[in-house]
This record gives structure tokens, sequence and C-alpha cells, in this order.
């Protein structure tokens, strides 16, 4: 199956079927000492660096409307080796956006704090999977969703309206896969409370939010994938 989906293109997702396996993934088993040696320059760059689980692909397939795939558990010291050698690893990355729209039909997102590896960059709420999201082998895609969010910004979206299936973009860079959240309130008493949840953490991850009130409304620091999410939603597919 290996890596089998259109690219660079929004594909609507009924199901997603990927399985977490037990065994180690062969990226890290082939590169053991050229993880331990990234990750000594990592730490040292930033030491809020925490080694963590993470997953990474090992197959990814677009099938009948299905993400079919497989996966393993790594430590994010391998992830981040991953980032530096992608190309030809035979491993790629998922992750989940829970694409937050206020009441006034406008997108919430955040921005990264200055001690994350991604720091000042702009997306939805969102972290790797990791295999607390998994019920029996299978990815739990919503809980990661209202986890992620819950964890950066404080708010909670396990009563939020649920858009009726996932859509996925898969680049080079990762497949994200997404749906719609609704909630009442407008983007300005999300932002307020998602400003006064950052004031209380000691190391928030974020910086705060991010508001996104139509399609030419692009803040500085967007990550690339982020421009067809928003073209997405603002131009009314459902």
């Amino acid at each position: 199956m290996s890596f089998d989906l259109p690219r660079n293109v929004i594909l609507p997702v009924d199901a997603v079927d990927v399985r977490l396996d037990p065994g180690p993934h062969p990226f890290a088993l082939s590169n053991a000492a050229a993880i331990a040696e990234n990750w000594r320059r990592e730490i040292a760059a930033n030491p809020a660096l925490f080694d963590g689980a993470v997953v990474l692909l090992a197959e990814l397939a677009y099938r009948d409307g299905r993400l079919v795939g497989r996966c393993h558990a790594v430590n994010y010291s391998t992830f981040m080796l991953w980032r530096k050698r992608r190309e030809n690893s035979g491993a790629e990355h998922a992750y989940a956006h829970a694409v937050l729209v206020a009441g006034d039909n406008a997108l919430v997102a955040i921005r990264m704090g200055p001690h994350t590896v991604n720091a000042g960059r702009v997306y939805f709420a969102a972290g790797s999977f990791e295999p607390i999201d998994f019920r029996d082998g299978l990815v739990d895609v919503d809980f990661n969703m209202i986890r992620e969010v819950r964890e950066e910004t404080g708010l909670d979206l396990s009563t939020a309206e649920r858009g009726r299936r996932y859509h996925a973009l898969s680049t080079a860079s990762g497949t994200v896969i997404f749906r719609r959240y609704r909630v009442a309130e407008s983007a300005d008493e999300l932002a307020r409370r998602i400003s006064a949840f950052v004031a209380t953490e000691t190391d928030p991850e974020i910086e705060g939010p991010v508001i996104i009130r139509h399609a030419g409304d692009l803040p500085a620091g967007l990550m690339p994938h982020m421009k067809p999410l928003v073209e997405w939603h603002f131009g009314g597919d459902r």
C-alpha cells in the first residue's frame, strides 16, 4: 500500500482507518545513531523540547472515501530527525485539525509560542497523534482534536456541532485530516477566552489566538497547508 493518495487536493473522508502497529518503525531502527546525535543538538538549541511519544505513518492510502493506513509509535527525537530526512524515508506524518468556526463564521486559529518547534507559526490548535489517541489499535481522530484544543486553548469542543464528515489534504510535508467544529460564541469572545487561558499557564504552548474573517485574511506566519483550508471554509464547502 505504501503512500497512495492524491496530493495537493482536498479529499472528502467518510472514515479514517489508521491502525497502530506495536512494532518499531523501520526509520527508527535504521537511524538510531543519527537520531541520538541530532537530538543532542536539538535540546542544546532548545532545552524545552520533550522526547515524548508521537506516531509516524508507514502506510497511507485513499480508498473509496476512506483513509486507510498503518503507523508506529516513535520518540519525538525520531520525529525531529525524520523532519530533516523525510524524502524517501519510508515514513510520513499525519495530524488533525479541528477547524474552529465561531458563531459569526470567522475561524479561530492560534500562533505557537516562542519555545516551540513551530514558533510564531499560525494554524488551528493541533498536535501529532499520540498512542493515547488510539482505541483498540484504531486512531480516534476526534479524541485527538478535542484533546489538543483543550490543552492549547482551554476550550472544550466535546459538545460543539461537528461537520458531517472529515476532509484531508495531503502534501509533501504531511497529511492533515480536518473537520469543522462550530460553536455559538463570536470569534472575539473565543479569542478573549483563549487569551485568558494562556495568561494562566506557566509555560503555554501558544502565544495566543488568531482570528481569520475571510479568505483573503491570511495572517503573517500562516503555515502553507492552512491557505487551502481557509479558502475551503469560506468557499462554502460542506
